[in-house]
């Protein structure tokens, strides 16, 4: 016996190494025939799964999933997975011979791609680690965010396909609401609850991370969408309950997740769904959905700031920690601004490069650690210090390609697909705050989700104008066939 549990001991470390090999000969099986399957499982990851453990009291802290396997892969285990999943829906693509759909996004990618690069030699040249030039402090992370948007894009063909993946989107929202919601009222809600925790403010919250605030935003874009359109599409009694159910569900976890970035984003997320409906069904929301909401934020606002010491009142005390006359660690943002902004002006063309940490850093108590001066709360501000003008303009450029796009695919996507097109049109606005005083782009969890919402509208546009190929194959089939029989006739007579 004692023999036979050595022999197991010394060869498990090959039995490992078959069963991924099996893994990878399935999952490379699977991802030719079903890529979609693949990317399920992929997003399922992104919407589960929290991405920080800050504001927890807990003194124990574990290498997540967001970063293992960055030390020695220089990236994420999981981006190299997602390039393995985007290489096997390519082939099955091209196997298939189906076209790549429309994309106005690719020679920003591209850009963004090259700016690297430069960096990435200038780095070099300077004796700088490669580890350092491509670590996800820099903007990285913004060049994975185009294979995962073509992923999307190879992996859902037809409207079946779009159908099933705002449903899925769906249900993940209102799955993860629904454990937020309920981890809330009976265990004391997010332990990552940092306004109890660190700023003694005594509330509980749903989620603190931003991104799950995103993923209910998103749901709940689908299902309003597909519940007050004027063009009604054909849907079961289940689907419907579960498009009410989302839409409740998700906007108290919104609400309660007691974040200001996440109040101000929804509001706009929610203007966004607002302007697919005409001025009569808006005029009816705005009078039975807006009363409801603004209750709901009022209460949770005045909850929060009742309780935090030194927030003031009226309007501004929503703003209370970004006033530069204050003292102590609520007036550290601004000079945390303020130090990175002297930095930008200071090298505007060129940025401090990616791996460049800001001066005076050390002034910030949250970054007196190892990666202190490579992160601050601004994602803008973020991009123009590590990449100066050229990064700016890269990121309105990508901004402004998308929201061109998205204008259009709004106007003109099927019914069946409108809610997914605009769930990615709310869930960049619902982003804004966060891009504007969040810290977005160092964090791979963000950047992943903000890529799901860039590739909705164009997978909604995708299909729609397959389908409309199709649409147009048959007809013109079907003119030839009936041209054909009166001449064969007439030869036969």
């Amino acid at each position: 016996m004692q023999n036979l549990t050595l022999y197991l001991y010394t060869s498990l470390p090959f039995i490992i190494v078959v069963l991924l090999c099996l893994l990878m000969v399935i999952g490379a099986g699977v991802g030719m025939v079903r890529p979609r399957w693949l990317a399920y499982g992929y997003m399922l990851v992104f919407f589960l799964m929290n991405s920080t453990s800050y504001g927890s009291l807990s003194t124990i802290s574990s290498p997540g999933i967001y970063t293992r396997g960055s030390g020695m892969l220089l990236f994420p285990l999981l981006f190299w997975m997602m390039l393995a999943f985007w290489c096997c829906a390519r082939v099955s693509a091209t196997f298939q011979g189906y076209p790549a759909p429309p994309c106005n996004l690719r020679s920003w990618f591209l850009a963004w791609f090259l700016l690297l690069i430069g960096h990435l030699a200038v780095g070099l040249f300077a004796d700088v680690k490669l580890q350092d030039i491509l670590a996800v402090s820099g903007f990285s992370n913004v060049i994975w965010m185009a294979p995962l948007i073509s992923l999307l894009l190879l992996c859902f063909r037809t409207r079946e396909d779009a159908i099933e993946l705002s449903r899925f989107i769906m249900l993940a929202g209102l799955g993860r609401a629904m454990f937020g919601l309920a981890r809330w009222a009976a265990f004391g809600g997010d332990p990552n609850n940092v306004y109890a925790n660190m700023n003694a403010i005594k509330i509980k919250l749903t989620f603190f991370d931003i991104n799950d605030s995103l993923l209910c935003t998103v749901a709940f874009a689908i299902a309003a969408v597909n519940l007050f359109q004027i063009v009604k599409t054909q849907r079961s009694a289940f689907w419907r309950l579960v498009e009410w159910a989302t839409l409740g569900a998700t906007a108290i976890c919104v609400v309660l997740s007691y974040r200001r970035s996440a109040w101000i984003g929804f509001v706009l997320a929610f203007l966004i769904i607002m302007m697919r409906f005409p001025m009569r069904r808006r005029i009816h929301m705005m009078a039975l959905g807006a009363p409801v909401v603004g209750a709901g934020l009022l209460y949770a606002a005045l909850k929060r700031l009742g309780q935090t010491k030194g927030a003031g009142h009226g309007l501004s005390s929503l703003f209370f920690d970004m006033q530069s006359h204050r003292f102590g660690a609520e007036s550290e943002r601004v000079m945390e601004l303020k130090f990175a902004l002297a930095d930008f002006i200071s090298h505007p063309f060129t940025g401090i490069g990616t791996w460049g940490r800001y001066t005076g850093y050390q002034q910030i108590s949250w970054q007196a650690n190892p990666d202190g001066g490579l992160f601050l709360h601004s994602g803008v501000l973020h991009i123009a210090l590590k990449a100066g003008l050229p990064g700016l303009i890269l990121l309105g450029g990508t901004i402004w390609a998308f929201c061109v796009f998205a204008r259009r695919a709004l106007r003109t996507v099927s019914p069946e697909v409108l809610g997914l097109a605009t769930a990615g049109a709310a869930g960049l606005a619902f982003m804004l705050p966060d891009l504007l005083v969040g810290t977005p782009f160092p964090q791979v969890r963000t950047t992943q989700m903000l890529a799901i919402c860039l590739a909705l509208p164009y997978v909604a546009m995708a299909v729609c104008r397959a389908q409309s190929a199709v649409e147009v194959a048959a007809e013109r089939k079907k003119r030839h066939h009936v041209k054909l029989v009166p001449a064969q006739v007439a030869v036969r007579g």
